[in-house]
């Protein structure tokens, strides 16, 4: 996953930063929201955000991305407990609320539910054909045999499958999954694709011409 983190506290940050990178997600870490400009437009799959930054509020900051029609999961991670602060913050756009302090492996299971609930799909397990997907535990079968991915693969595999049935633009999937690696190797989605074919088939992985890539819809 490519997650936006919105925390100020430079210990808590680094450290979920470090925790959620050790699990194998992409982290953009903000400590002020005007330092979220040079992300607009970036595909995430998912929001962190703290309520209150030095320079506002992230509540407001995320009721104004609903407003656009922003749909990217979120959840407030803040101190403020009180039942009407729960109430204000999911009526702002969260669709979850973690009080701190909180374990990261607590934070890495609601991100999971979240994306389960907004995917529409109730189980971290995948179906695609004679691939199965382990989402929580970020492994793939082939035909009941477990199948070793780098962890480029699994990233780029992970992003694909969170929005089967999806045509996915090589420019969002690079940005998902690769990141700096695609900006240094032009061809670095098409060399990943290609391993992931080679796996798991060349079936499971359409290229949609002139538009990007899809996987089917779970069966």
């Amino acid at each position: 996953m490519r997650l936006l983190l919105l925390e100020d506290d430079d210990i808590l940050g680094e450290g979920l930063r470090d925790f959620l990178r050790s699990e194998g997600h992409r982290v953009d870490w903000c400590t002020r929201l005007e330092m979220t400009q040079a992300l607009v437009g970036e595909p995430m799959d998912a929001l962190l955000v703290d309520w209150q930054l030095p320079d506002g509020s992230g509540v407001e900051w995320l009721h104004a991305r609903r407003t656009r029609g922003d749909r990217t999961p979120a959840i407030i991670l803040t101190a403020r407990d009180r039942l009407s602060d729960r109430i204000e913050g999911l009526d702002g756009g969260a669709d979850d609320y973690l009080v701190k302090p909180f374990a990261p492996e607590e934070l890495l299971a609601r991100l999971r539910a979240v994306l389960r609930r907004s995917s529409g799909n109730p189980s971290e397990r995948l179906r695609l054909g004679e691939v199965e997907l382990d989402l929580a535990a970020r492994s793939v079968k082939l035909g009941g045999v477990v199948v070793p991915l780098t962890a480029r693969e699994w990233t780029l595999l992970e992003a694909l499958a969170r929005r089967a049935g999806r045509i996915v633009p090589k420019t969002d999937l690079e940005r998902l999954a690769l990141g700096f690696e695609a900006e240094v190797a032009s061809n670095a989605l098409e060399v990943h694709i290609s391993a992931l074919r080679r796996k798991l088939g060349r079936e499971l992985i359409e290229t949609v011409r002139g538009l990007g890539y899809r996987i089917a819809a779970p069966t």
